[in-house]
């Protein structure tokens, strides 16, 4: 068999970290103490907290270079919003609002009775007031007006606000006596074009925000709805009443993060307890419970100096970046377990200084592997375009290398403390010496606690875990029978065609429900909205962006045709587009109007404003009034009620906008959150090929067989599929929280295999079984410890109330699953069918 040098860079690697562990075992209580200090100075950080919270939604999750944000930006430049004549379909942005879906709780919401608490809940909203600077405001000082009445609720105007007539008109749908209706009545069944039965009434009332005055006002009577409009309902007999406003989806997600600061108590405590569980001797003296419990501490010290340095240094801390320390925790005892499982392979009888010597040179490659390819996966992942995954990135992957130095350093003094009470024979909780040897009549339980210190005088370590002998004698063979290595290749073939079919059929982007917690307030609404309202869906500017000869005939069919090509889109409703250009040339025709010249086109357009003073915020002047520089119109989409309809509808519409031949834009504030449909796959695929490149990089150089380099990275492919597969059926889309766990996949599966991967080829060993046997024994049990404790660090996550926490728990508990199942199973079978290894 070809031997392949694979010592390359271990040997200097190995020196350097020899030598760091002897100076730790020299000095231990320096690189004790020191941390400490270091973390409680770096930890005032915190202090900066609340000014870098960093939590406005839009900004967060949707891509930073979103086109729809460009879009916007010319849509405010050119179009302002009068809020003496308003038009919701008008606003660059969602506007400022409140707003109430009444829901029958008999079936049919048209009768008098139902229309008699809608209105009830009306003039309610209408009687909102507050009092400011000691003036008092109410609803209609705030509103949106059209003349000099607030916007209207037109379904409330037509029935002229009396329940009594309600039962007797006869409702045409989506249109009524010339109002438009879709918005306002859900859950409609036709009969010959009326409406026999309707589910659901909604009502919006838009509020002012055109000085800032007006802004802070309309925000204080948000306010007061958010406090007093829910106190009506226990009164409500026929009608089931959800609320939101503009101000809801923000300030509930804001909430988000206060409901997991108990959950990390809990994590802490779970983990401590599963590292003592997984450290304990019944051996008095080589029982590591200090170890353990100041291991998990490490981890904690390095995630206060990690985040405190950031803070200090300003860097926005966004909600999503609180999943962090649960993943940390996970990490940094993963590399106490490897240390660990290399004190206990080192002679009990040499002094602590070449003891400590010894684990740092057995543990160097291993942690050194997986602190870079954790580190390398987070900071690729500041490569995307969401603001909320770069913070995640940057302060998950600068505390996982502090936890390294923690680890090399404050845990490395604790193995050397508790290595000198060992060598001198004492007890793990009184610190007295006790007895090396029983003595004859001792009963059992004093034989337990007051007698320790065995180790194997054969070979000089300590006695080595049950769970390490069991995976040399019995788990380590059985793996390798080649039946079993059979059943091991079926199932695999299984998992990786179980997972590709789960990627081919993965859903794209976040639905911003997602974002608030799941008793919020907001859900009901959305719930009730996707219940009875998913049929009308957003109107949408079609912008003309350039100056251009309306006047000419030629270019008017050329917008005509724009427009009938937008109307032919199956998500978009013919009947219902809104053209002031159309509008113009008919009341041209009607009144034989000559608007053929530039002067009298321009002239002319005073006139239809007196029909449709609407149209006059839809026409953009120059500055001498003599030139259009930019204009809008509108359609209408329908059925737009899910990611894909989302998606399809704004490539559909972007693409139609670029071919025409006038110079268009299309926009509604929605496709700032449809952007992130267009980029999510191409950022992922992207980050994740880097964060591939980047770890292949890493296994050639720490485990310098090409081969084996290969299946390392074959193994990160695998462990992905099976994740972006498996997202599928758990019910995870692929956005920018899932995304950044996809790239923390790349780490940690490299994690698993690679430390298996260099037992197998630094093992000497001749046969390929017997090496993986080797490579299982040194490194098994800690890969599990690892393993549990990153699962046992995100597992509270599990019940939290929000779709960021738990996301961010399935994802890591299906990367460990796989990750870990790959390391201890499919690899280690897999190397063994190539010797050259």
């Amino acid at each position: 068999m070809v031997h392949i040098q694979t010592d390359c860079l271990e040997k200097l690697l190995n020196k350097a970290f020899e030598k760091l562990g002897i100076c730790v075992g020299q000095y231990p209580w320096c690189f004790l103490i020191v941390p400490v200090i270091v973390s409680a100075g770096l930890g005032s950080g915190f202090m900066n907290v609340k000014k870098l919270e960093a939590n406005d939604m839009e900004e967060q999750f949707t891509p930073s270079n979103g086109q729809a944000k460009i879009e916007r930006a010319f849509i405010q430049k050119h179009f302002s919003t009068d809020y003496s004549h308003f038009s919701p379909a008008r606003l660059s942005t969602e506007g400022m609002y409140v707003s109430f879906i009444a829901v029958s709780k008999g079936g049919n919401i048209l009768t008098k009775r139902a229309f008699e608490e809608i209105l009830s809940l009306d003039k309610l909203v209408n009687d909102l007031k507050f009092s400011h600077n000691n003036v008092q405001y109410n609803y209609s000082n705030l509103c949106a007006k059209v003349g000099n009445s607030c916007f209207p609720n037109p379904l409330l105007d037509l029935i002229k606000h009396d329940p009594n007539l309600v039962e007797s008109t006869a409702f045409t749908y989506p249109r009524f006596n010339g109002s438009f209706i879709g918005t306002n009545l859900g859950g409609v069944t036709l009969d010959s074009g009326y409406v026999k039965e309707a589910h659901s009434v909604k009502s919006t009332y838009y509020l002012r925000e055109d000085t800032e005055q007006d802004k802070v006002l309309s925000e204080q009577l948000i306010a007061t709805y958010i406090q007093e409009f829910p106190k009506n309902f226990s009164t409500l007999k026929w009608i089931k009443v959800s609320h939101i406003t503009s101000m809801s989806r923000q300030e509930q997600f804001e909430k988000n993060g206060k409901t997991i600061i108990p959950l990390f108590s809990i994590t802490y405590f779970l983990t401590i307890n599963f590292a003592v569980v997984s450290c304990m001797r019944l051996d008095c003296v080589r029982n590591k419970v200090w170890v353990s419990f100041l291991g998990v501490i490490s981890a904690g010290l390095a995630v206060l100096a990690g985040f405190g340095l950031l803070l200090h240094c300003g860097v926005s801390f966004a909600i999503n970046t609180a999943n962090s320390p649960f993943l940390i925790l996970g990490i940094g005892v993963d590399d106490m377990f490897i240390m660990l499982s290399s004190w206990q392979k080192t002679n009990v009888e040499d002094n602590i200084e070449d003891r400590m010597g010894d684990t740092y040179a057995k543990a160097a490659t291993s942690i050194t592997i997986t602190t870079l390819t954790d580190v390398l996966a987070f900071y690729t992942g500041c490569l995307t375009f969401f603001p909320s995954v770069q913070s995640f990135c940057v302060y998950t992957g600068t505390t996982v290398l502090l936890c390294f130095i923690y680890n090399i350093t404050f845990f490395g003094a604790v193995l050397a403390l508790n290595g000198r009470r060992e060598g001198t024979n004492r007890h793990w909780l009184t610190f007295k010496k006790v007895e090396n040897y029983h003595e004859p009549g001792e009963s059992k339980c004093y034989a337990m606690c007051c007698v320790g210190g065995a180790y194997d005088e054969e070979t000089g370590t300590e006695l080595e875990h049950p769970m390490s002998s069991f995976i040399h004698n019995y788990y380590g063979p059985f793996l390798t029978n080649c039946w079993t290595k059979g059943v091991l290749v079926v199932l695999y073939i299984g998992y990786l065609a179980i997972s590709i079919y789960g990627c081919l059929n993965i859903k794209e982007g976040i639905d911003i429900r997602n974002l608030v917690n799941d008793y919020s307030y907001v859900i009901t609404f959305y719930d009730d909205q996707s219940d009875f309202f998913t049929k009308y869906g957003p109107r949408v500017m079609v912008s003309v962006t350039e100056s251009v000869e309306y006047w000419n005939s030629t270019i008017q069919d050329e917008i005509d045709i724009c427009m009938v090509r937008f109307e032919q889109v199956p998500y978009v409703d013919r009947e219902l587009s809104e053209s002031w250009l159309r509008t113009y040339i008919n009341i041209s025709k009607q009144v034989q109007m000559d608007i053929k010249e530039k002067n009298t086109f321009i002239g002319n357009l005073s006139k239809m404003f007196q029909f449709a003073p609407l149209f006059k915020q839809d026409i953009k002047f120059s500055d001498s009034n003599q030139t259009i520089i930019a204009s809008r119109f509108f359609i209408q989409t329908i059925n737009v009620n899910n990611s894909v309809a989302e998606k399809n509808l704004l490539i559909e519409l972007r693409k139609l906008a670029q071919e025409c031949k006038i110079p268009l834009l299309v926009y509604h504030p929605a496709f700032i959150y449809f952007d992130q449909y267009l980029v999510i796959i191409s950022n992922t695929i992207q980050n994740v090929a880097v964060a591939a490149g980047a770890m292949l990089i890493v296994a050639l150089l720490l485990i310098p067989n090409p081969v084996c380099s290969l299946w390392v990275t074959f193994s990160i492919a695998s462990v992905l599929v099976g994740v972006a597969g498996f997202m599928t059926f758990w019910g995870v889309n692929l956005d920018s929280i899932s995304m950044i766990n996809l790239v923390i996949c790349i780490g940690f599966s490299v994690d698993f295999t690679a430390h298996i991967s260099y037992a197998f080829v630094s093992s000497d060993s001749e046969s390929a079984n017997d090496r993986c046997i080797d490579a299982l024994y040194n490194l098994g049990y800690p890969i599990l410890q690892g393993a549990l404790s990153t699962i046992i660090g995100v597992v509270a996550l599990a019940g939290a109330a929000s779709y960021i926490f738990r996301t961010f728990f399935k994802i890591i508990f299906l990367v460990i699953s796989f990750g870990t199942i790959h390391g201890v199973m499919f690899m280690p079978i897999f190397m063994t069918f190539f010797h050259i290894c």
